[in-house]
């Protein structure tokens, strides 16, 4: 008679038909019969998916399962991957060592103001609430932080806006840098800040006082400094402050200001001419064109043969005056006053749905300047994600390369791989294409969960991220994290 003591498991058989390979997995009992060893065949388990069939062995084998509720449950969980994303971009940009050297509450809460901006901009008290619904204030140990702390952390950021942007310029400007100056304003809500005032309203908020900033950036649109200017204030009027900037806090003895035709007017260009160094790049207006079409220093046989003439003429002394006839051939001087359009780039992150620079509601001056400040600060990080991300994005991967390279006078065109990923909506990888508000939105995704495990009296805890989808991968990797 068999043994009672006999044993089941699952045996696994093979053979090869016409070249390939089969496998049989059969639910087997072994026993004893006497001094033999026999095998009982219950049944044939093959139709079973794998996953089934290794859990069959296994408890077979021994091994105990227990409901996934019973071996640790998950307490919280918290968006992560966005988070991961911004202060790692910021850690390796070195801003944290650019606001100060050495770590102090001051220095982590602007941090966290800055990345919350990228993340989730809103006034000082929401963004007390919105940290604790992501990972960033635990990242950044300010947990326990209040509006109080954060208006204390806007006057220690302010206290050092000069310092952090004379290292800025250092690291992004050089002496005979291309330097690009623009102007913008923002409407502001309230009735207290002395520089709120009436004036040229760029948002067309009517009836609502605006706020004027001028910013400076490198010759690719990096920022480097901003200046915060009374509503009422007029563009060519803050030239002089960029002047003194450049020339006594950056220590640049020659520079080339790059500004639009109604910044850089004939006053302004009489004072940079007292700085020997200093030269600029603008555009003339429709009646000054005219007045040298009537004085013949203009004339339309210049372009019979050529499609750019530089021309002279008593009017402007001193200066090269560059015309352009048709877009058929390219001059490095309409190239880079052009390159006016990375500003114009940085007004439209700023104040829209990326960084929201306005409404602004702060009360006194100093708060106004530090908020202008910190959303440059803001810019500057999402500015090198930008790069960074390109292949991910709908930008145009090959834009400053292109911009070397391309006609200068006829209107800008996507390069060829930037039109396929706008039509196909598919990067080259295979991934989809992202804006760069969205892929934060797919990072955010990834979360860092917190589970206990019942069985342990302790009630210790543990963490434990999501794991990263092909997307978030290969962002992270274009990131350098």
């Amino acid at each position: 008679m068999p043994s009672r003591s006999g044993s089941v498991h699952v045996a696994t058989t093979s053979r090869t038909y016409k070249g390939k390979l089969y496998q049989t997995y059969l639910l087997r009992r072994t026993f004893r019969v006497g001094a033999q060893v026999k095998h009982e065949t219950l049944g044939n388990i093959s139709h079973l998916p794998p996953h089934l069939i290794d859990l069959i062995r296994r408890a077979l084998a021994g091994e105990r399962f227990l409901p996934a509720a019973q071996v640790f449950r998950i307490e919280r969980n918290l968006p992560h991957g966005h988070v991961e994303a911004v202060l790692g971009a910021i850690h390796r940009l070195g801003l944290d060592s650019l606001l100060a050297s050495e770590a102090s509450r001051g220095r982590d809460l602007a941090l966290a103001m800055i990345a919350e901006r990228l993340l989730d901009p809103c006034s000082k008290l929401a963004t007390t609430r919105l940290w604790h619904t992501s990972t960033l204030a635990e990242e950044l140990d300010v947990t326990d932080a209040t509006e109080d702390d954060l208006y204390q952390a806007m006057d220690w950021l302010l206290a050092r806006q000069a310092r952090v942007e004379k290292k800025l310029a250092a690291r992004h400007l050089g002496d005979g840098a291309l330097v690009l100056y623009d102007v913008s304003s923002s409407y502001y809500e309230g009735h207290t800040c002395p520089l709120a005032r009436f004036g040229h309203d760029r948002d067309g908020q009517k009836g609502l006082p605006v706020i004027v900033y001028g910013l400076l950036t490198d010759a690719e649109g990096c920022p480097v400094a901003v200046h915060v200017y009374p509503g009422n204030t007029g563009d060519p009027t803050t030239v002089p402050d960029q002047v003194e900037k450049l020339r006594q806090r950056f220590g640049l003895a020659r520079v080339v200001l790059v500004g639009d035709r109604g910044m850089l007017t004939a006053t302004q260009i009489g004072k940079l001419r007292e700085h020997p160094g200093l030269g600029w790049i603008s555009a003339l207006r429709g009646p000054a064109i005219r007045g040298l079409v009537q004085t013949g220093s203009l004339q339309l046989s210049l372009f019979d043969e050529q499609n750019l003439a530089e021309i002279r003429s008593p009017e402007y002394p001193g200066e090269r005056l560059v015309a352009c006839f048709n877009p058929l051939l390219a001059e490095d001087t309409v190239r880079r006053y052009k390159s006016l359009a990375q500003v114009e780039r940085a007004f439209r992150s700023l104040k829209g749905i990326d960084l929201r620079i306005r409404p602004i509601h702060h009360r006194t001056e100093d708060h106004v300047r530090a908020h202008i400040f910190l959303c440059m600060l803001a810019y500057y990080v999402e500015w090198h994600m930008r790069r960074a991300l390109a292949p991910l994005l709908f930008d145009d991967e090959e834009l400053s390369r292109d911009h070397v390279r391309r006609d200068p006078v006829a209107p800008a065109a996507s390069s060829v791989s930037a039109q396929a990923k706008k039509i196909s909506r598919v990067t080259a990888d295979g991934l989809p294409v992202q804006s760069f508000h969205t892929l934060l939105r797919n990072l955010a995704t990834r979360c860092r969960n917190t589970c206990r495990i019942p069985s342990d009296a302790s009630g210790a805890t543990f963490q434990q991220l999501t794991e990263a989808t092909p997307l978030q991968s290969r962002a992270l990797q274009l990131l350098g994290l």
